[in-house]
């Protein structure tokens, strides 16, 4: 067993080298070790006078000109091409608004329009097993909506339950509860040789690691923003319509914001052109606004995803060092995969009482969350979280563990 003093020794040194030390200074923080970036992302330090001068001068003094003079109306797609980059997507094909809920609905039913379209007997949806349970509440009521079976299926398991029915396939890019990085390259070409389409959530995947839309084809994709892409609480999501099938996006929510005519209030619909036609209604703008003060961290301090994704594994391979070091044997389990190709940016710990320690560490200083019946997760925002942070945690959820 390691010396708490030698791996505290190593995480002093490894703060020193890191390349990303620095950004550390954008964000508030305090004493607290804070490991669940994954839930909810600490806040940029500029943002809030962003967000005062958004209140006070664009809404209390412009008033309504703002949706021209402060760029308020194409805010949704000009934020899309910032999150763009960080999605391994070109500019044109991000669209900022809503909810994730609502964008997985827009996108599901929108995959099995077009599938249907490319030929009859489509008429199932494959949905991710171990999802996050909004995505399968909405997979089920896009079922209902369009005629189709849903089965529920281990993303493992996609390629061999793919067949001449199948519409649409629902997946996670990271699993929610155990960290476990799914095969989006390989799972997005099985879908395709199979004839269907392919729909990603990459909430707990993008601003931590690359995601390569584009480059693998990807035809539709949504996310939240207020987890590693630090946005604030609630702060909208995104929807990914990948160029090529633009044209044949069929919203099941066509609004006025994604009319070709919006101020021509016709009563027939006719959709705008390009991502545009994924928005709905009027944007929430003070959320949307405090988005786009957050992302200015990535393009002001030149973080580049790779950088992020390096320090990434490197932060939760030094944690479950420090965890096998310091918490007695058998105590917990990692349920997070040991290699780098299937680990997202957080560690989960089974532990036979994980409600009542995850409590205990919070009270001690060291904020994860709790999955139930037995999660224990910590997140690891690369672009605040420290080596030193990383060995705390571990030397803290020993003591607490010891009683």
């Amino acid at each position: 067993m390691s010396e708490p003093t030698s791996l505290a020794g190593e995480a002093q040194k490894l703060d020193a080298g890191d390349g990303l030390a620095a950004v550390r200074e954008r964000f508030v923080l305090d004493d607290v070790t804070y490991l669940d970036g994954n839930s909810l992302g600490a806040l940029p330090a500029h943002v809030p006078a962003r967000v005062e001068d958004v209140v006070r001068r664009q809404w209390g003094e412009l008033r309504i000109r703002s949706w021209e003079e402060s760029g308020w109306w194409t805010a949704p797609e000009r934020i899309g091409d910032r999150i763009a980059p960080l999605v391994g997507a070109a500019a044109g094909q991000v669209v900022v608004g809503d909810s994730t809920s609502v964008n997985v609905f827009k996108a599901l039913v929108a995959a099995v329009r077009m599938a249907q379209e490319d030929g009859t007997g489509r008429n199932e949806i494959l949905v991710d097993a171990t999802t996050f349970p909004t995505d399968g509440y909405i997979a089920e009521s896009a079922a209902r909506m369009t005629g189709c079976a849903l089965r529920p299926v281990a993303p493992a398991e996609v390629p061999g339950a793919l067949g001449d029915r199948t519409a649409a396939v629902l997946l996670n890019h990271v699993d929610y509860r155990s960290g476990r990085l799914h095969d989006l390259p390989g799972l997005t070409a099985a879908v395709h040789a199979a004839g269907a389409y392919a729909v990603w959530d990459l909430c707990h995947s993008a601003g931590a690691l690359p995601v390569g839309l584009d480059e693998h084809g990807v035809d539709l994709a949504v996310g939240c923003t207020y987890k590693y892409l630090n946005g604030g609480p609630g702060s909208p999501a995104y929807l990914y319509v990948r160029r090529d099938l633009q044209p044949r996006f069929d919203s099941p929510l066509p609004g006025w914001n994604s009319h070709a005519e919006p101020f021509g209030m016709r009563p027939d619909y006719a959709p705008a052109s390009g991502a545009v036609r994924g928005r709905v209604g009027t944007p929430d703008i003070l959320s949307l606004l405090a988005l786009d003060a957050a992302l200015d961290v990535w393009d002001e301090d030149g973080v580049s995803v790779a950088a992020v994704r390096a320090k990434s594994l490197a932060l939760t391979d030094f944690f479950l060092r420090c965890v096998g070091a310091y918490v007695p044997d058998g105590r917990v389990a990692s349920v997070t995969p040991a290699a780098h190709a299937e680990r997202g940016s957080q560690v989960a710990l089974r532990c036979d009482d994980a409600g009542e320690v995850m409590k205990r560490l919070i009270e001690r200083g060291v904020v994860g969350d709790y999955r139930a019946p037995d999660v224990l997760r910590f997140g690891f925002t690369p672009l605040y979280v420290g080596f030193a942070d990383v060995e705390r945690a571990a030397r803290v959820l020993a003591r607490t563990l010891a009683g």
